[in-house]
């Protein structure tokens, strides 16, 4: 009789709460021209004019203009972060969200506002990733994307600059833009496996040369309120991060939950085992604790939804999708492995809002999407994720352990 009872309170709360959502419209939609073509990619092809216009293409989006969206800023409980900075025409968002994320972690341990370089990072990252494909004969993802640990990795083994330490950008330019770098990298390591030229020295001093052409060699010390500092000793001294304090928390069914599992993506490039795979009510729960307890987080996963809007700034998942109330573990699963949710973007999670019993989140963001608008606006650079969003489409979440004790403890 209890699980009758249970069945039907379920029910009613699934109609009540399908009911209080109204339907969202949907359109064919033309994606103008905005922040990316008409502001960074004007500023690289000022600089270099082979590089070709990105065609105007028509979409499926829903409709959510006509409606009053939580989307500002003012609204939110806020952490402390740096202004959004741009990933200009890179493939960063790994590197940008995850060191924004830092920046925050130092300022929430020492007080400190720095500035960190996030050439220096994704400098060190194409090395490690070329020493990858030598050791595997070409057998490994050679790309520009990665995950948040990456950047966990490459602080412990290489440090990190403060940017105006090593800005990695290219005299001339107000943006950065890898598309030619990466061409040169991309060819030279085609030839590597297609000539059998497995010698890891010589192709760790080409991929350093191109490198060095495009981004500048970055430094082996460098002056920091007048005092020298090796990378590893400016991450040790002054920012005094501890690396191994960092936990990267999934959830999805193609693995065991309770267990510290790989996350099967190709940015996962170096083939990672060390996220926490939870069911999707622990890691929501988890999630929200964490920022109203004050810990921002890194997320990542799809940014390519119908419901995810850049001239609102909004992220929903729409009615014709999915159910909010039907949003389960089965429903993320499926999407992940019939393709439709992918592992596109990271971003910076930094505050949280609660409107009529539903959790909003206010997401930094370093891709273009988010900058529509006018520059002196508190909301450029910033996206309102609503949570059934992040419940189907956002896979993990990088945080700070204390953050996340309870969880933590279900594992061996």
């Amino acid at each position: 009789m209890k699980n009758i009872i249970s069945a039907i309170l379920a029910l009613i709360i699934a109609a009540t709460v399908s009911a209080q959502q109204p339907k969202t419209p949907g359109n064919m939609k033309e994606k103008k021209p905005g922040y990316y073509e008409n502001t960074i990619m004007k500023d690289v092809r000022a600089v270099d004019d082979s590089l070709k216009t990105t065609p105007t293409e028509k979409k499926f989006q829903a409709d959510l203009s006509g409606t009053s969206w939580p989307n500002k800023v003012s609204l939110y409980q806020k952490e402390w972060s740096l202004p959004p900075v741009s990933q200009g025409n890179t493939n960063t968002c790994w590197c940008f969200s995850t060191t924004s994320f830092f920046e925050s972690e130092v300022h929430r341990l020492t007080g400190q506002e720095v500035k960190l370089s996030e050439m220096y990072t994704v400098y060190w990252e194409y090395v490690e990733r070329a020493k990858r494909f030598v050791s595997e004969r070409g057998n490994s993802e050679f790309s520009e994307g990665s995950e948040a640990n990456a950047v966990i990795r490459d602080f412990k083994k290489y440090g990190i600059v403060p940017k105006e330490a090593y800005p990695g950008m290219e005299p001339g330019r107000k943006f950065y833009t890898h598309e030619k770098m990466f061409r040169e990298l991309r060819l030279f390591m085609d030839n590597v496996k297609n000539t059998n030229a497995w010698d890891e020295a010589q192709v760790i001093s080409t991929v350093k040369g191109i490198m060095n052409q495009y981004m500048g060699v970055p430094p082996e010390s460098f002056v920091w309120k007048g005092t020298r500092y090796t990378p590893k000793e400016f991450l040790a001294s002054c920012l005094k991060l501890q690396m191994d304090d960092y936990v990267d928390v999934l959830s999805y069914l193609q693995q065991p939950f309770w267990q510290k599992v790989e996350y099967e993506v190709s940015d996962n490039w170096w083939h990672s085992r060390d996220y926490y795979n939870v069911p999707l009510a622990d890691f929501m729960n988890a999630l929200k604790n964490a920022i109203r307890n004050h810990y921002t987080m890194v997320i990542g996963g799809d940014v390519s939804e119908a419901g995810f809007s850049r001239e609102q700034q909004v992220a929903i998942i729409p009615t014709f999708d999915i159910p909010v109330a039907d949003i389960d573990d089965n429903a993320r699963q499926f999407r992940f492995s019939n393709g439709s949710t992918t592992d596109d973007h990271g971003m910076h999670l930094v505050g949280c809002y609660e409107k009529d019993g539903t959790d909003w989140y206010l997401i930094k963001d370093s891709g273009s999407g988010s900058k529509n608008g006018d520059k002196a606006s508190p909301e450029f650079g910033y996206y309102f994720f609503r949570g059934d969003y992040i419940k189907l489409k956002m896979m993990d979440f990088m945080v700070h352990k204390d953050a996340i004790r309870e969880l933590l403890k279900k594992f061996n």
